[in-house]
This record gives C-alpha cells, structure tokens and sequence, in this order.
C-alpha cells in the first residue's frame, strides 16, 4: 500500500500507510514540512544547544537542559526501549527518519532558518524523547519547591500555605465526559481544552492517522509519533489533564571537591564519588560558555556546585548551595513511550486502561469512553513513594529517610450522574499532589452541565468559552464593605458591585475590575511585611518565574483576601486605596483592549502581528491568563478544543489557536485564529473522498 497524505480544508494532514512504522515515517515527514522551524527549535531546546542561534536570551535554559542531564536521559530511555519494546523503538526510529526527510524542504519554506542562518540538524531516534522531555520537565512545577522554600526561611512554615494556588508556570486543563445517559444520542461526549502557554507554531497538531491497524484522529505534539493526549479511534476516546501530582524532588546537597573530582555526601554519612564532566554551550554572538555537570546518587546538580552560589538566601553561614533534581525517567530509564501505540490500536476503554498503566509523565487524569458505553476516570504516571517532606520543599541529602520507595497506586473515580469533570482541581489525583487549581472551573463546568438533561457536541463550545469569574467574590465583598470613599471611588465600587463578573472581551466592567485587582495586587506585594520576598533567591534564571512575589500574589489573591489573619495587613485600606487609585484614573476602554493574545515565539517576526483582544481569565472556563497586577496579556490559555462524539466520530469537532501550518504566510498559518476567538470548532473530517490528496510518499 501506497502511503499517502491528504488534506482538508484547514490544512490539516489526514495520513494514510500500510503499517504503523509508514505511517510514522510520514508523520515525521509531514511534521517537518510542516513545522521545521518549530521542530528545530524542540531538538535545540532538547540537546541543550537553542543558544547557539537564539542567543543570551536561551542560555539559561541550555545551562539547565545540559545539567539536568535531559539529552543524555532521552538516551538511556531509547536504549532501554531497544531492549524492553524494540517495536516501539523501530516506530521511534522510522519517525525520526522521516522528520530527516522532510526537513530541508520545511527549511526552504521557513523564513526563521534565514534569519537565524540556521541549518537543519539531524533528527535521531531519542530526539523525540528528549522534545517529550524537555516540553515536560517543568510541567509538575518542582521549582515551587524553591518558593516554599523561601517562604518558609523568610516568614516561616505556617505562611506557605497563604500562596497555594495555581502558582505561576503551571499548567492545567478543562476536560468534561457526559455519559450517554446524559447525551441526545445515548453515547458519550468528550470535550475540554488543555492550558498551555500558547506558542506560534502551536503546542498541539491536528492529525489523522490511518492504517490497516488504526484509523486515529487526535492532536499530537510535534516532534513526537502518534497521539497521546487526545484521540478518537472510532470506537474509543480519549482526553487528559494535568494531574497536578508532585513526582520530582529537590535535595540540598554537600559537595567537596577532592583530586578526583567531587563527591557528596550520602545519608550513610559517607562520602560518594560524584559523577562530573565539563560541556560547552555555544551563545550566538557571544562567548561560548562552559558548564559543569555533575550527578549525585540522587540525581543531577541543577543549581549551584561544590562552592554555591553568590548570594545563598537560605542560610548564609551555611554550607554553599548545591540542589539535585530526582526525577522518574532519570530514575528508570523509562518515559512511557510504550503507551504510545497500545493507545493508537485501541478499540475499548479496556484497552485505553491498560495502554496508560504503562504511561510515565508527566502525571495525567485520563478520561475516556467508548461505543459499548464503557468509560474510564483513573489518573495515569509514575509518583514516587516516599517522605511527605519530599514533596513540600529541599530536603537534606546526607540525612536518612528521604529516599525513594517504590511507586504510588494511581487513584481512579467514577462518574456522578452520568458526569466526571476534570479541572486540575483536588479530585482524584489528590493524594498525589500538593498545589492545585482552585475549584471554581470544576464547580462551574459541573453547574452547567447540570442545569441541562441531556446534551450534544454541539452543545459544548458554550461551556468551552464560558467567562464567569467566581474568584471575583473575594475581592467584591471586600469592596462592599469600604465606606467613606470619595464620589468616583464610590461609583465606581458600586458599578462593580452590580456587574454580571463576566470576563468578555468587550467588557468595560470587566476591564475596571482588572485594573483595581491589578492595584490591589501590588499594593498587597509592596507591603513591609511581604518584604523578605520581595527579592528572589539568586537562582538560575529559568526558575524566576516560580520565585517573584508580584505574580504570586496575583495568583493567590483569593485566598490572601479570605485568610483570617493576614501578618496584620490591613487590608480594607490596600483595597480602598485601590479602588481610589483606579477611579482616578480609569481605564478607558473594555477588558479586550488590554487582555491580548501573547504567544511565545522562539524569534520574533519581522513584521509584528496585531493580535487579537481575547475574553476569560486565569479562574474561567475560558482560561485566558495575564498575571495580575502585572500584565493583562495572555501568554497561558487554550492550546486546543475538542469534543469526541462516541456516536458519530464524524460529528467531531477540534481547533487550535493558530493553524495547521507553522509557515508565516501560508494560508493555514493563522486561519482557525477567528474560530478558536469565539469559540468555533473546525469539523474533523472522516470521509477520504472529501480530502484533498496532497501527494504520494
């Protein structure tokens, strides 16, 4: 059989082959013509070698790719794949070589490798493991531990659970299942939206699929074969979202420096040889920089070595600063790929359950359901067993009790009148976990799906793109409560106090309501008594995010609101000063004109885009993320929609921020960009005679 690759109306590539390694082989090569500048990127990112042509601004993440040990990981993962499941190393092996085939074609249509006189690498069989790993070793957020860590030193133990929430660099996710006692069909329907930070080209591909074994249609990461987040077989569906489980430690080390290298020591009291090498980071313009690498028993040394760092927050007097990373597939060689094409060939929700038992990271709720009216809510991934003071924050290498022990029993749910929502709030995942979403997604999605007997794909966009903001409660009582305010202050308070707490685009409330949250935020993180934060530790730059105070505050505001005591803040006058900041100064327009559209891009175009004002908010539905008190524009959000109808596959639907196609101009670049604004999902296409055949392999 020949292999072909078809296209329909939005670009998006429906593949057909004769086995599963053709149909990797074409994935790889229609990836690469149609990503090559996003899939170099990924390997860079992967092998720790992004600032050779991206410059300083990449450097950090180098530094932490190579001492994490990510390449190397992705390594032993293949090797041990080649051994346990060599069939699925073959399909690994098959994809890479058609990425290899199709990139100079995708570079000579990519403007970005002129700009950046960038040539096209090798793709080698672990590349796709290193993207997996490198798009997710940040995913369960260890460096929050550094926060706590902090938090903990500077205002002691009793204050981190104040900024407990759905911290910054977290991401999350919507999903839904209705059973078909629920649904107007009597099958199930699948619908959510993973939340990621949206990037040009997207996180998420739309593909189809197709050989005698398997006929899939799904969205899949580019760099990586097969479907493995959201897919719909036929006769099965199935969808994900972050678990929120805590499954990586932080270990505070002691290291010597010996003429022989570097040891630590163990929580035997002894001192082991460390393992320890040199490797050079090329910077594009600049001097190459050399890093060292060393690995403890426990795992790789990700911050600071054997004399610390400049500046150690915790404990000047102390020893110098050095922390390991323990992570699963550093651990066990093993990153769950051999879930992958069980997942592909699967026909029922049996078979869903088992392909996931051998899943790795990063840790998922997983829901499915099929034609026979199975259906499955279980988490999926690999938590260590080990201390509670693991999982909260660095815990001391050379002391006995912090290793792990085997590996935790994933939860799993059932549904509550025909429904299960997963929404990364504290459900089943959460003897895994330690931080998680505020429930009010979860509540919001289970009222409306509630309120309705019995619903239709059709029906789900408008639960996709719903802007009721629940968290606003916190902030509003207090307003209610301030008296003595000047006129516009006092208007303005009242006009907020009578507004529907809908985050629309086209919302003037909406966007005064930012702006006093906004003041408030930073009249909270100004305040003497937060003053210990308000510095980050000097750790590398790639863990920033996790560690200033501004965006924590804006995160946690809720709960900072709502807590009985909060270090004697008097928070009636932060709010009042706020709400009398903003009323002399009012924003002038609605909420869309400041909560725009901020996708990351690896390069800047030439020609920037004017990008759209968007509706929601970090606590809707419709997740769209600024950082309060900071900036409105939204860099997290929907990276995709989908809704999987069980009882016509046909009646479908899926869409992406962007497009297809990661070409700047190409037609398919930025065509779903107006549906996946209001909330329009593109159908998926089933019948082959309504595709355009693109060419034969």
């Amino acid at each position: 059989m020949a292999t072909e690759i078809y296209r329909d109306a939005w670009g998006i590539p429906h593949l057909r082959a004769g086995s599963a390694a053709e149909l990797a082989r074409a994935q790889g090569l229609v990836t690469a013509r149609d990503r090559a500048w996003q899939l170099e990127v990924e390997r860079h990112r992967a092998q720790g070698t992004s600032a050779s042509f991206l410059g300083e601004s990449a450097l950090s993440w180098d530094r932490f790719a190579r001492r994490a040990r990510l390449d190397d990981t992705a390594r032993r993962c293949f090797t041990d794949l080649e051994r346990r499941d060599p069939e699925t190393a073959d399909w690994l092996r098959a994809y890479a070589e058609g990425v290899n085939s199709g990139l100079a074609a995708g570079a000579d249509a990519a403007p970005e490798f002129a700009r950046a006189h960038l040539t096209p690498g090798t793709w080698h069989p672990w590349t796709p493991l290193g993207v997996w790993l490198a798009t997710h070793i940040l995913f369960a957020g260890f460096p929050a531990k550094l926060w706590r860590e902090q938090v903990a030193a500077r205002l002691g133990a009793d204050a981190i659970g104040l900024f407990a929430t759905d911290g910054p660099g977290t991401s999350g996710s919507n999903g839904w299942l209705v059973s078909g006692e629920r649904t107007v069909t009597g099958r199930a329907v699948i619908a959510g939206d993973p939340h990621r930070w949206i990037e040009d080209p997207g996180v998420y591909q739309q593909i189809r699929l197709s050989c005698p074994e398997f006929d899939v249609v799904g969205l899949a990461v580019p760099g990586v074969p097969g479907i493995a987040h959201f897919g719909h077989t036929g006769t099965v569906a199935w969808a994900i979202t972050n678990a929120m489980a805590d499954y990586q430690d932080l270990y505070r080390e002691r290291l010597r420096r010996t003429g022989a290298g570097v040891e630590a020591l163990g929580p035997d009291g002894v001192w082991h040889r460390a393992a320890r090498h040199t490797e050079i980071v090329e910077v594009a313009g600049e001097e190459p920089v050399e890093v060292e690498v060393i690995e403890t028993e426990r795992g790789p040394v990700v911050i600071g070595g054997p004399e610390g760092l400049d500046g150690d927050p915790t404990d000047p007097a102390g020893p110098p600063v050095a922390i390991s990373l323990r992570y699963p597939p550093r651990v066990t060689g093993d990153l769950g790929f051999g879930a992958l094409l069980p997942l592909l060939r699967a026909r029922r929700v049996t078979d869903v359950d088992r392909a996931f038992d051998r899943w790795a990271e990063p840790v998922n709720v997983v829901q499915a359901a099929d034609t026979e009216g199975g259906v499955l809510h279980r988490v999926a991934g690999r938590v260590p067993l080990r201390a509670e003071t693991n999982r909260l924050r660095l815990v001391p290498a050379w002391e006995p009790g912090h290793e792990w022990q085997g590996w935790q029993e994933t939860p799993r749910a059932g549904l509550t009148d025909g429904v299960a929502v997963m929404a990364n709030q504290r459900g089943p995942a959460e003897p895994l976990g330690v931080e998680f979403a505020p429930p009010h997604r979860h509540d919001r999605i289970t009222a409306l799906l509630v309120g309705q007997d019995r619903w239709s794909a059709a029906d789900m966009p408008a639960i996709h793109t719903d802007t009721h903001l629940a968290s606003a409660s916190a902030l509003l009582d207090h307003l209610r409560a301030l008296d003595a305010l000047t006129p516009e202050a006092s208007a303005l308070r009242d006009r907020l106090l009578a507004w529907n707490r809908r985050m629309d685009a086209d919302s003037a409330d909406a966007a005064l309501y930012s702006a006093v949250r906004g003041a408030v935020v930073r009249q909270l993180a100004a305040h003497p008594a937060f003053a210990a934060l308000a510095t980050p530790p000097p750790y590398p730059e790639v863990f920033q995010p996790w560690l200033a105070l501004l965006p924590r505050v804006g995160f946690a505001l809720e709960h900072l609101l709502r807590v009985e005591d909060l270090y004697g803040i008097d928070r009636a006058s932060a709010v009042r000063a706020a709400v009398e900041e903003v009323a002399a100064r009012p924003p002038a327009g609605v909420w869309g004109d400041t909560h725009r559209l901020a996708p990351w891009r690896a390069r800047e175009p030439e020609t920037p885009y004017d990008e759209p004002g968007l509706s929601g908010d970090h606590d809707c539905v419709l997740c769209t993320s600024g950082v309060p008190g900071l900036t409105d524009r939204a860099a997290r959000g929907p990276a995709a929609r989908y809704v999987w109808d069980l009882a016509r596959r046909e009646d479908s639907r899926w869409v992406v921020p962007l497009g297809a196609s990661g070409v700047p101009g190409s037609p398919h670049h930025r065509d779903q960009l107006p549906l996946w604004l209001v909330g329009d999902l593109v159908p998926v296409v089933t019948d082959w005679t309504l595709l355009k055949k693109e060419t034969d392999v």
